[in-house]
């Protein structure tokens, strides 16, 4: 759950605004009429500058409207004004993570981390950002501290089989994305939003790729090349491109001379490798 979702749900308490000004701003949030909310909450922090929860909501809109820099500093803003709220930072957290400042949002969710060491969800934040911050070995550290904490956290599994794929630890990435597997399906029973079921899925598809990816490690080549080639029928979109490649990769490494010339036709590679007329 993102950090908008759960502020929404615990609501927002102003410090210095009128009430009727603020359930005025906060219901524009509500109904995402993000504009409006731009409008509302300039005209409060004119009237009353130090106002952080008018900040934190010109923040989840700017974000909402995918202006993303301007978010950073809204939330940013509110975090200088309330230092100790910890929605606020992990606001700015999940807004560097989007602006793609990684290894910043790893620090932001490391410190919410440190501060409540029995949230688990901060030490997988952590974890994704510094794997995608190219900082694996501390990716894997954040990781096994979340697994620690919660087993039984199926994206805490993932982000340890991620982190240790990169680190080259494939016996490890192995257990940990075979946990994941097993977990994920009872994250998202039938009755839950689509939102969940999506965010299931979509983990589900990134735990078999980094079972995959350790298959490649441990050199169980046939494995590894039989779920790259399923995952490249059933995604879409840059998904499938990257899995595609992979099998490529794979491919190459063991195809002789007419396998590796139809490797390098890439539209007749992908093409055969979802009808399933290649192997390894």
């Amino acid at each position: 759950m993102g950090a908008g979702a759960r502020a929404a749900g615990r609501g927002w308490e102003p410090l210095m605004t009128s009430p009727s000004a603020f359930a005025e701003l906060s219901a524009a949030y509500q109904r995402g009429d993000h504009h409006d909310v731009l409008r509302r909450s300039a005209e409060i922090l004119a009237e009353r500058p130090g106002d952080d929860a008018a900040h934190e909501l010109r923040a989840r809109s700017l974000l909402a409207l995918n202006r993303v820099e301007e978010a950073e500093r809204e939330a940013a803003a509110a975090v200088r004004l309330d230092p100790e709220e910890i929605r606020y930072r992990e606001l700015l957290a999940e807004i560097l993570a989007r602006r793609g400042a990684h290894r910043d949002a790893a620090d932001e969710f490391g410190r919410l981390a440190r501060n409540d060491p029995r949230q688990a969800d901060w030490d997988v934040a952590e974890a994704q950002e510094r794997t995608a911050a190219a900082q694996p070995e501390l990716g894997a550290e954040a990781a096994r501290r979340a697994v620690r904490l919660d087993p039984g956290n199926a994206r805490a599994q993932l982000a340890l089989a991620r982190g240790l794929v990169r680190t080259g630890d494939a016996r490890g990435a192995l257990v940990a994305a075979r946990a994941a597997i097993a977990l994920l399906p009872g994250d998202s029973a039938s009755g839950e939003a689509t939102e969940a079921r999506e965010a299931a899925a979509r983990h589900l598809a990134e735990a078999r790729e980094a079972l995959a990816d350790a298959l490649w490690l441990t050199d169980d080549a046939r494995a590894a090349f039989r779920e790259f080639r399923a995952m490249a029928s059933e995604l879409v979109g840059v998904d499938r491109a990257r899995v595609t490649d992979k099998a490529r990769r794979l491919y190459v490494q063991h195809a002789g001379g007419v396998g590796r010339l139809v490797a390098r036709i890439g539209p007749l590679f992908a093409f055969a490798l979802r009808r399933g007329w290649l192997t390894v």
